[in-house]
């Protein structure tokens, strides 16, 4: 194949991806060509490779996750970018990232596990926001007692914070504690701005009061 049609083939992956708003797989990419002209597999990795390369020293990156791959504004240009938006990006509660701390790293698991690892109520707000972002869902019961639903993460959740698999998530031997995952969480979706949500706004941070247990003892074993 010579370099000016693999050229060509960067350039519609290149327009796709800002078209599309959301990541595309490699099958989704492959299959913008018709069926006498589509590349293989090899060759369209090839051409996401020219682009990924072309993109550095822009104000914007290729980024692999774990839907595909998107085109999202270089996160050290968000608080540049993110001044064209009247409306700021609202911040999480440590609840709601404790929270989805949880679920990403002991999933499946059921609200009331949750309520005592952390040792206090978990709002209904709190799972309703994780539902409505679909960074969780549930993915069936516990056989007990009132049949809880069990809850675990979701590709939106991998997607959204620039993950390609839950083995990139720092692991429990090096990140003891609740509070330091949240932050860990935090860091990778700080300052993200995407093309399909230029804003980086999510759904509103947890506002339920939560039923504080005394001193409750947040270190995972």
């Amino acid at each position: 194949m010579n370099e000016e049609h693999l050229a060509r083939i960067q350039a519609i992956a290149e327009a796709a991806l800002l078209a599309a708003g959301k990541p595309l797989s490699m099958e989704q990419l492959r299959e913008l060509f018709g069926e006498d002209e589509r590349p293989a597999r090899q060759v369209m990795e090839h051409a996401l490779m020219m682009l990924e390369q072309s993109c550095e020293g822009r104000g914007f990156e290729l980024r692999k996750v774990a839907s595909g791959y998107r085109l999202q504004v270089r996160e050290e240009f968000a608080p540049w970018v993110g001044r064209l938006y009247e409306e700021k990006p609202q911040r999480y509660s440590r609840a709601l990232l404790e929270t989805l701390a949880l679920i990403a790293y002991r999933q499946p698991i059921t609200r009331g596990e949750i309520e005592d690892i952390r040792g206090v109520t978990v709002s209904s707000n709190i799972i309703r926001t994780l539902l409505e972002r679909e960074w969780v869902r549930v993915v069936g019961h516990r056989d007990v007692p009132g049949r809880p639903a069990m809850y675990a993460t979701t590709r939106q959740f991998l997607d959204y914070f620039n993950l390609t698999g839950l083995d990139e998530l720092p692991p429990l031997s090096e990140v003891r504690d609740l509070e330091e995952i949240g932050r860990e969480i935090e860091q990778n979706m700080q300052g993200e701005i995407k093309f399909d949500s230029p804003d980086g706004s999510g759904a509103s941070p947890d506002s339920d009061a939560e039923s504080q247990a005394p001193e409750p003892d947040q270190t995972l074993h």
